[in-house]
């Protein structure tokens, strides 16, 4: 492969990253922090964040293609990922499981990369044991709900910015659970903009002011950190399983997407990284 066909094959992944991203902000347990990643986003991303100067020049390729498909992925995703949902809930829950899963193998050794200590085995416990006893309660036991608001669509937003900046974070969620993601995706199909002017400054701001927080945390604690973040993917992922299915079709559909899901996460976690400029 030549120069110029790795520039399109990275061009072509980073986008493809992009979309994965912002479309893992919108589906319900999975989180486009975690994405980030295991795709060999999330360091250039936080650098971007909190040492602009340095790190726009030295990672600006990447930029590019990463925006346009997190913009494709988040907005261009959120009708069809509403129509998916509305066909059939469970096969598209199972294709972002999928996603996870094939994911995890990548994510299992970058929690690594620094050793795995007593706490940091710890710190995955105390994680998946809150993650799962928090969104189980919320999700399928109280059943909370609230009326949509300017307020409440601001606060899915600084909720999507915590996902963005805090691997892990799974917010669609938590917006399920209190009864706001259909009513956020649905306004966001349709460029509400009641929802647009509440959700995406509060999604832009919580990024800005946890960004330099979440680095000084991961440089401390990177082990802990990251085995934290395993314990959060793997607590959010077993919330969500479908345990209701329309028939023996909907279960065949839901294999072959967690399939699908599955061999497009370990493809694009594998592909050879980036060269650093």
């Amino acid at each position: 492969m030549d120069e110029r066909q790795q520039r399109r094959a990275h061009w072509l992944r980073d986008f493809l990253c992009g979309v994965l991203i912002g479309a893992g902000a919108i589906l319900p347990g999975v989180s486009g922090g975690v994405l980030a990643v295991v795709f060999d986003i999330y360091r250039p991303f936080m650098e971007v964040l909190t040492r602009p100067r340095r790190a726009v020049p030295k990672y600006w390729k990447m930029l590019i293609p990463l925006g346009l498909g997190w913009a494709a992925g988040f907005m261009g995703f959120a009708k069809g990922i509403s129509a998916a949902i509305a066909l059939s809930a469970a096969a598209t829950t199972w294709l972002f499981i999928g996603l996870i899963a094939g994911t995890a193998p990548s994510l299992f050794r970058e929690a690594g990369k620094e050793g795995r200590s007593a706490s940091a085995w710890g710190s995955f416990l105390l994680c998946a044991a809150a993650v799962f006893a928090g969104l189980f309660y919320v999700s399928r036991v109280v059943r909370v709900q609230v009326e949509p608001s300017f307020w409440w669509y601001n606060f899915c937003g600084a909720l999507w910015g915590m996902g963005v900046v805090i691997p892990g974070m799974t917010s669609s969620s938590v917006m399920m659970a209190l009864g706001l993601y259909q009513p956020m995706l649905e306004g966001l199909a349709r460029l509400d903009l009641l929802v647009l002017s509440a959700a995406l400054p509060g999604m832009f701001l919580t990024i800005a002011l946890l960004a330099r927080l979440v680095t000084w945390f991961f440089r401390r604690h990177y082990a802990a950190a990251f085995h934290g973040i395993l314990g959060f993917v793997m607590a959010s992922t077993l919330v969500i399983v479908p345990t209701e299915y329309a028939g023996a079709g909907e279960m065949a559909l839901s294999a072959l997407c967690a399939a699908a899901g599955f061999v497009l996460a370990y493809f694009l976690a594998r592909m050879d990284k980036r060269e650093e400029a």
